[in-house]
């Protein structure tokens, strides 16, 4: 009987140590980022990996860390995979943390949330993304954002930029962000964005992404969170998007900001090759604008 007491009292002080948020993550073939992701996350409250039918050790891994696996059949329309799930699963705790397979959460961030939750007049934390790319970590490109994705169950909801959507455009969120109602504050320390993956997932990823901007930029900018050159970084670079979109040759353009004014050059080959990626992105998507317009008329 005093062992059984013990153990009791063992788990209790685990359970008291642990973080208390509730973690989501939307995956799909992510079994090559998702081990760093997860053993990040042994002392977080609850871990849940929102799947959408992978074909490799996706759900395999995510088990073996004790993550509860949920699957998301996307039929289209909104709300898209996080939204669905901020909306549907039974979480314990009062603060959500979304993160990406390939986002991994540092000891200091976590001690830093630890202490950041407990500010009642605050309802939402934007985290910086530290960009890690064919194993560099980016200090320049332009490549480390800002994204709102600590907040208050209840209190932060995606925003929703487009109704009209199909699979063809990734079945999660790509540029919406987290509207939150309250006060918004920022951390300190950051979160580690450590891509494994292969280029050409890269690119699979990123075509789905083209399809959904070049939807969205042909309908007219809409959302919750409107362009402004004064506002949030994501306000900037949407206000700075829209402009650049309309400029000929802004593909180009794209790329000597981020290589050369950004100091990209600095970041060797990784840095050239994001640069590229990034301006590829903005060709595809103005290539598919166009076919929109030219199709509608």
């Amino acid at each position: 009987m005093q062992r059984v007491e013990e153990a009791r009292e063992a788990i209790g002080e685990q359970a008291q140590t642990r973080l208390p948020v509730s973690v989501i993550i939307a995956v799909r073939n992510e079994a090559r980022n998702l081990p760093r992701c997860l053993e990040a996350l042994r002392d977080v409250g609850e871990v849940y990996v929102i799947d959408s039918q992978s074909t490799d050790d996706t759900v395999e891994i995510a088990h073996r860390y004790g993550a509860e696996v949920v699957q998301f059949h996307y039929p289209g329309g909104w709300p898209k995979k996080r939204q669905w799930a901020m909306d549907t699963l039974p979480m314990a705790n009062d603060w959500i943390l979304l993160l990406d397979a390939d986002e991994v959460l540092t000891p200091e961030l976590a001690g830093e949330i630890r202490e950041a939750i407990q500010n009642p007049s605050i309802n939402g934390y934007r985290i910086c993304l530290q960009m890690y790319f064919l194993g560099r970590r980016l200090r320049h490109c332009d490549a480390n954002f800002w994204k709102l994705s600590l907040f208050q169950r209840g209190k932060g909801r995606f925003e929703c930029r487009f109704k009209d959507q199909d699979a063809s455009m990734a079945d999660m969120e790509v540029h919406e962000h987290v509207i939150v109602d309250g006060a918004v504050g920022q951390l300190k320390h950051s979160l580690t964005h450590h891509n494994v993956d292969s280029l050409s997932r890269y690119i699979q990823k990123h075509n789905e992404y083209s399809n959904w901007e070049s939807r969205v930029l042909a309908q007219g900018e809409s959302g919750e969170l409107p362009p402004s050159l004064f506002g949030t970084q994501a306000q900037r670079r949407r206000w700075l998007k829209l402009r650049l979109f309309g400029i000929p040759g802004s593909p180009v353009l794209l790329f000597l900001y981020r290589y050369l004014f950004r100091f990209g050059f600095l970041d060797g080959v990784p840095g050239l090759i994001y640069c590229g990626f990034q301006a590829v992105q903005m060709f595809h998507t103005k290539a598919k604008i166009y076919e929109l317009k030219r199709g509608s008329r």
